[in-house]
């Protein structure tokens, strides 16, 4: 029978928090990439900007409200208080993983009609696609501390199916389900391993 031994509780806040402030950064960036570059706004619009309800600081439906909770669950995590960490953590994948839905569904609509706004909507697809990938592998750690390896596996293979094995995540995931012992192969399995397929499978919607 495989053991499934728990996580030190230390090495679960250093792999979830440096990867964290790290993403958060990553997605800063890209989103500012992707607005519209100053001297195309219109100032009037630019007024309007800051009274729109979902441009507010509390709005939840946004990278804003994502990343918050996310941050919520460091701190959670930090202090010990892995239930609390948990909920947050759902709550941040699931609200990443509907706005990559929302945003995926405008950049088909404009697709072929403004390639410009199709572009962006994309981009920030894929965007809140991968902080929901990274908010589910640090649901699963949370799991695995909390030595329940039952929760953690169908979300460590869920990050597997959407990242792709060939990118870090991905074989972050998989290296996980290794060491629980789900699995009996390593990968990659040497260095000069070569491999298949890198494209990206990070907008598809997870159950």
């Amino acid at each position: 029978m495989v053991s499934f031994n728990a996580v030190p509780s230390n090495v679960v806040k250093r792999l979830i928090a440096l990867p964290t402030a790290m993403l958060l950064l990553a997605s800063s960036a890209a989103y500012a990439q992707s607005v519209i570059p100053d001297d195309e706004i219109d100032p009037a619009a630019a007024e309007m900007e800051d009274l729109r309800p979902l441009a507010q600081d509390g709005s939840l439906l946004s990278l804003a409200g994502g990343q918050r909770l996310m941050a919520e669950a460091n701190n959670a995590v930090a202090s010990g208080d892995y239930t609390e960490a948990s909920r947050k953590l759902q709550e941040a994948r699931q609200l990443f993983n509907q706005l990559s839905n929302f945003y995926q569904e405008l950049a088909s609509s404009f697709s072929g009609i403004d390639n410009r706004i199709a572009d962006a909507q994309r981009s920030l697809a894929l965007e809140t696609a991968q902080l929901r990938d990274q908010a589910t592998y640090q649901l699963a750690l949370v799991h695995r501390a909390q030595n329940q390896p039952e929760l953690a596996v169908p979300l460590l293979i869920q990050i597997v199916r959407s990242q792709n094995p060939t990118r870090d995540l991905g074989q972050q995931a998989y290296r996980q389900l290794f060491e629980l012992g789900f699995v009996d192969s390593p990968y990659p399995r040497s260095e000069g391993a070569e491999p298949t397929s890198s494209a990206p499978r990070s907008t598809q919607p997870l159950n």
